[in-house]
C-alpha cells in the first residue's frame, strides 16, 4: 500500500480506468461514485479465503444497514484482481450481489490507488486477527482450494494471490476520497 492517501487528481486520472462487470462488459470507474459515494473494497483474489469471509461478513451488515446507507445514498462495490468470469460464483459463495461485483484483471486501478503492495504473509503472530477471519490457516487455504477445484475452468482467472487490498470511501464527484 502506498505510504500516502491518493489525492483528488490522482482519483480524477483513476476515474478514467475500466473495470470489467459480471457480463464482461467494461465500466468507466468513476461512473460508480459520479453522483454518490460509495465504498470500494478491494479484495485479493477470487479465490481468496479471508476475502470471502470477509465479503460475506460485509454482506450480512451491510443487510442490516441497508436501509440506512439508501437514505445516505451510499453504495458497495467489491473490486477483484482477476477475471470478470468468477464474479458469480464469488457472489454465491459470499452472498454479495453480482451486479455490484467488478474486476480489475490489469490491476490499472488498484495500482492508480496505491495499491502496489503483494505479499503472502498472514496475521503477524501475537496480532489480533481480524473478526472474519473463522478458520485456521490449513483448513482456509484446503477450503479456498476446494472451492477453486469445484469450478476448474476459472482456476488462472482468479488474479494475483499475492495483491493485497484496500477500502476507499469515493465520491459524490472524482474529486473526493477518503480510506478506512
Amino acid at each position: 500500500m502506498s505510504a500516502s492517501i491518493p489525492d483528488g487528481d490522482t482519483l480524477s486520472e483513476v476515474s478514467d480506468l475500466e473495470v470489467y462487470d459480471a457480463t464482461g462488459r467494461k465500466i468507466r470507474f468513476g461512473s460508480f461514485f459520479a453522483t454518490q459515494r460509495v465504498i470500494a473494497v478491494f479484495i485479493r483474489h477470487f479465490f481468496c479465503g479471508n476475502c470471502q469471509l470477509y465479503v460475506s461478513q460485509l454482506t450480512s451488515e451491510y443487510a442490516k444497514l441497508s436501509k440506512a446507507f439508501e437514505e445516505a445514498h451510499i453504495d458497495i462495490i467489491v473490486i477483484g484482481c482477476g477475471d470478470w468470469q468468477p464474479i458469480e460464483n464469488y457472489s454465491d459463495i459470499t452472498g454479495f450481489p453480482s451486479r455490484k461485483i467488478f474486476a480489475d484483471p490489469s490491476l490499472s486501478v488498484f495500482h492508480g490507488l496505491g495499491m502496489n503492495s503483494q505479499t503472502l504473509a498472514r496475521t503477524p503472530t501475537g496480532e489480533k486477527k481480524a473478526s472474519y477471519i473463522t478458520k485456521g490457516i490449513i483448513e482456509g487455504s484446503l477450503w479456498s482450494i476446494w472451492k477453486a477445484l469445484k469450478n476448474p475452468l476459472l482456476i488462472g482467472k482468479q488474479g494475483n494471490i499475492a495483491q493485497l487490498g484496500g477500502e476507499f470511501i469515493l465520491g459524490p464527484g472524482d474529486y473526493q476520497i477518503s480510506c478506512l
